[in-house]
């Protein structure tokens, strides 16, 4: 009995020497845990005010290498990299280097050429080693009324953290860094495929989850393809049917339909009866199946937006916009900046236009009491659903006052 106790004992202490060793590791490793690598402070570079257009996108000023002239841009998280207007490029005289590089719209697919390791100067920020690519806006000119030499996108917005303030209508720049974002807000965690990619529901007739591209240089709410719409039967049977409009981007203009969904949710956030453009994408640049469309500037500029793509995170809060109305209203009057005048160019079938005899070549000289000739002040004239607006237009027969009655997509 003595031998078995002798035995007992040093296995016993053996069993208290590894517990206390194990107990000692819980209580150190938890401490080493605790150490980590934190990158500094992201520091303020600059800030400086932003313009918004109709659509919710904004522009900014800014110049090229050393050329003289101001520029301006539109802001864009959906470009995956950095861009001047040809035509800009041929009135500074910046030489520019052709490729085999193709970029992708609604209008087509077109071949670009280049402006190599330019520098983009903003108002206290200077940014070297950027590569244009070259591509035509006039589209974008006429629909603007002002315009347009080029788009900052991704090259620009991976070099920083960028914060959007709708409430101040400026954009701070940060370097890369630790940054504590505002209470209130949400924080997102997009994937990249050379854009951000988020994921959010849009519901009718069913509820249904896709991703979509995170877009601030669209115009609108919401495009989906009729492909997603189609295949994920988001409308019902019973869906008033959409009108038939135009809409713009990259490579000119294409037929859509509008109409409009019952919700969109983005993460907490939900939006009832959005306005949704529906298309072919012929270019598939809404990437189908892998996304569904994209959201744009009418919704994003609802929130004061921190874009951290070093860390895959975009925060929104919403400001002072988020319970603005949303724009229901519908004309099939397409106008259009050309050659120094603002032109009727597409017209609707069966569209209020149509109805109102506006004729293709039409030049604008007044909307309402407004005889500014200016295209942002006419186009919010025209977006009060049951409104009847006079419309004073210059024909080669004369002036001729037409009556318009604004019709409601919702």
């Amino acid at each position: 009995m003595d031998c078995l106790k002798n035995t007992i004992r040093p296995v016993q202490a053996l069993f208290l020497r590894s517990i206390f060793s194990i107990a000692f590791l819980a209580s150190f490793l938890p401490l080493t845990a605790q150490e980590e690598f934190i990158p500094p402070p992201a520091k303020l570079l600059s800030s400086f005010s932003f313009r918004p257009l109709t659509g919710g996108i904004i522009t900014l000023r800014g110049r090229i290498g050393n050329y003289p002239d101001t520029l301006t841009f539109i802001f864009d998280t959906g470009s995956g990299g950095i861009s001047l207007d040809s035509a800009t490029c041929i009135q500074l005289h910046i030489p520019t280097k052709e490729s085999e590089r193709t970029i992708r719209g609604i209008g087509g697919i077109r071949k670009v050429s280049f402006v190599y390791n330019e520098t983009l100067h903003l108002p206290g920020l200077s940014t070297d080693s950027l590569n244009f690519h070259v591509s035509n806006y006039d589209i974008l000119t006429s629909v603007y009324g002002e315009k347009i030499d080029g788009i900052i996108g991704y090259s620009f917005l991976s070099k920083y953290i960028v914060k959007l303030d709708y409430d101040s209508s400026r954009i701070f720049v940060y370097s890369h860094g630790t940054i504590k974002y505002p209470k209130g807000g949400y924080l997102l965690h997009p994937f990249f495929n050379g854009l951000p990619v988020q994921g959010a529901n849009v519901r009718d007739n069913l509820d249904v989850f896709s991703r979509f591209y995170f877009d601030t240089g669209a115009g609108l709410c919401l495009l989906l393809s009729s492909d997603f719409v189609s295949d994920s039967s988001l409308f019902g049977p019973k869906k008033r049917p959409p009108v038939i409009t135009q809409a713009e981007g990259l490579g000119g203009k294409t037929t859509m339909q509008l109409s409009t969904v019952k919700e969109f949710r983005l993460g907490p956030y939900k939006f009832k009866n959005v306005p949704v453009y529906i298309f072919d994408d012929i270019y598939n640049v809404t990437s189908y199946p892998s996304l569904g469309g994209l959201f744009g500037n009418d919704l994003l500029r609802r929130f004061n937006i921190i874009l951290n793509y070093e860390r895959r995170e975009i925060h929104l809060l919403p400001n002072s916009h988020y319970q603005d109305p949303f724009d229901y209203s519908y004309t099939g009057l397409g106008i259009y900046w050309v050659d120094g005048a603002i032109r009727v160019m597409d017209i609707m079938q069966n569209s209020p236009a149509e109805k109102a005899g506006f004729k293709e070549g039409d030049i604008i000289i007044a909307v309402g009491n407004s005889f500014s000739n200016n295209i942002q002040t006419y186009k919010n004239l025209l977006q009060n659903p049951g409104e009847k607006v006079t419309i004073i237009v210059r024909r080669s027969t004369g002036l001729q006052e037409l009556t318009i009655k604004v019709r409601s997509i919702f």
